[in-house]
C-alpha cells in the first residue's frame, strides 16, 4: 500500500477533530479483553483508526492482529457509537464501528503487551464492568445482554 491509503480516517478542523474507528469485542466465558495504558486508570476495547479504502470490518481484523498478535474473524457488528466529547477546549467527533469477534480459544492472556508502549491486556468480567473505568461508558451496560442487531448509540460527554 501507497503512504496515502494507510492514513486513517481523522480530521481537525476549526469546529474540532474527527476520527473513524472500529473496535474488536472479544468476549470469553463471561469476560472481556480490554485494553490499559500503564499511564491511565481507564480500561478500553482493543481497536483503532479505519484507513482510507478500507472497511470498518477490515479494520477490526487488522488491529485485533496488530495489538493482540491474533487473528480473528468478525463474527458480527453490535454497536455503532457516534461520541461527542472534548479534549481540554478541542470538541471531539468520533464514530466507531464494534464489531463482536469468533473466539477461536486462541491463547490471550492478562498482561500481555500490545503493540503500542506501555498499553497491555486485561480480562475483565463484563459482570465487573460497572466497578471500573471504561471507555466508552455505555459498555458497561451494553456487554451485560449483547443486542440481536446493531444497536446505533449517540454520547455527549
Amino acid at each position: 500500500m501507497d503512504g496515502e491509503s494507510m492514513m486513517d480516517i481523522r480530521y481537525g478542523n476549526g469546529e474540532g477533530r474527527f476520527t473513524l474507528r472500529a473496535a474488536v469485542l472479544i468476549i470469553r466465558d463471561g469476560s472481556i479483553l480490554l485494553a490499559r495504558d500503564d499511564a491511565h486508570d481507564c480500561f478500553y476495547t482493543v481497536g483503532g483508526g479505519i484507513r482510507q479504502n478500507e472497511s470498518s470490518a477490515e479494520a477490526a481484523r487488522r488491529e485485533c492482529r496488530e495489538e493482540t498478535g491474533c487473528a480473528l474473524e468478525v463474527e458480527r457488528l453490535l454497536f455503532v457509537q457516534e461520541r461527542f466529547y472534548s479534549l481540554g477546549n478541542t470538541p471531539q467527533h468520533e464514530v466507531t464501528f464494534f464489531y463482536l469477534m469468533k473466539d477461536d480459544a486462541v491463547p490471550l492472556r492478562s498482561g500481555a503487551a500490545t503493540d503500542q508502549p506501555g498499553e497491555h491486556l486485561h480480562w475483565l468480567p463484563v459482570r465487573a464492568l460497572e466497578t471500573v473505568n471504561v471507555v466508552p461508558a455505555f459498555l458497561r451496560r451494553g456487554l451485560r445482554e449483547l443486542p440481536a442487531g446493531v444497536s446505533h448509540i449517540i454520547t455527549r460527554e
